[in-house]
């Protein structure tokens, strides 16, 4: 019994050396698409290679939304190396968050239709990366528009007329205090057929009670998982509209049976 323990055990710390050696070997691989310039220029920028492409990123550190995190590279770096999984040719796409504007040019360079969203304030450094990373090189311009969370989202992007084959999103949830608008603009763009690519680093209790209640309302499937850099990354689409209608009206029913017994 005891060596068939200590065999279990070795199995697992086996398994364990292999996955962390996996997380460590796609982590360098994913950090090393990043360079800095060889010689200082008069304007400060990150150097990127995607679709082997130099990527030249401008950063705003006044802003916060202004800054490249790494979550965006995690899932550049996903977009290229699976697109026989996930082709974004010619497919709709909205980026929600979209920052210093890496995926969105990332996935106008790899084909799609991309529309980039941020707040008003950070779309001036987005427009000018995406437009200066994206012209001459892309099948489709980019469109970069703003969107606040929850606010007019409806009127804006009515469902009737956009309809979104993927939302990208990338470290759009921390501890800001709109997690619920944005929960609410994602119900409202994902529609029957949309696909969730999000990634997402984990540093407080406010991201894992987001992705609880996030699979309230959508299939969560997770495609990385790097402990090193804290980043996860997901694949997520709605659940049946019926059959989430149907298990409401089923708690409704019991409601007021329970309230005509009492």
């Amino acid at each position: 019994m005891e060596t068939q323990q200590s065999k279990a055990v070795e199995d697992s710390n086996a398994t364990d050396e292999a996955g962390a050696a996996a997380d460590a070997e796609l982590a360098k691989a994913i950090m090393a698409r990043q360079f800095h310039p060889s010689l200082i220029g008069p304007e400060a920028w990150e150097g990127y290679v995607f679709s082997d492409l130099e990527i030249r990123i401008k950063e705003s550190t006044d802003v916060y939304g202004a800054v490249l995190w790494p979550s965006a590279m995690v899932l550049c770096h996903f977009l290229e190396t699976n697109q026989d999984k996930y082709n974004l040719m010619d497919k709709n796409v909205i980026e929600l968050g979209a920052g210093t504007g890496l995926v969105t040019i990332v996935s106008s360079l790899l084909g799609a239709k991309v529309t980039s969203t941020d707040l008003p304030d950070v779309l001036s450094n987005l427009q000018y990366n995406v437009t200066r990373n994206t012209k001459g090189r892309c099948k489709y311009i980019p469109l970069v528009t703003e969107l606040i969370w929850g606010q007019e989202v409806e009127q804006r992007f009515p469902r009737a007329t956009h309809c979104f084959d993927y939302i990208l999103a990338a470290d759009v949830v921390y501890a800001h205090p709109y997690l619920e608008e944005l929960m609410d603009t994602f119900d409202h763009l994902c529609q029957e057929n949309t696909q969730i690519l999000w990634a997402m680093r984990f540093r407080l209790d406010p991201e894992n009670s987001f992705v609880d209640r996030f699979q309230q309302r959508f299939h969560l499937e997770q495609l990385y998982d790097l402990p090193s850099l804290s980043i996860k990354l997901y694949r997520a689409w709605r659940r049946d509209r019926s059959t989430k209608d149907q298990g409401e009206a089923a708690a409704e029913t019991v409601k007021q049976k329970t309230m005509n017994i009492h």
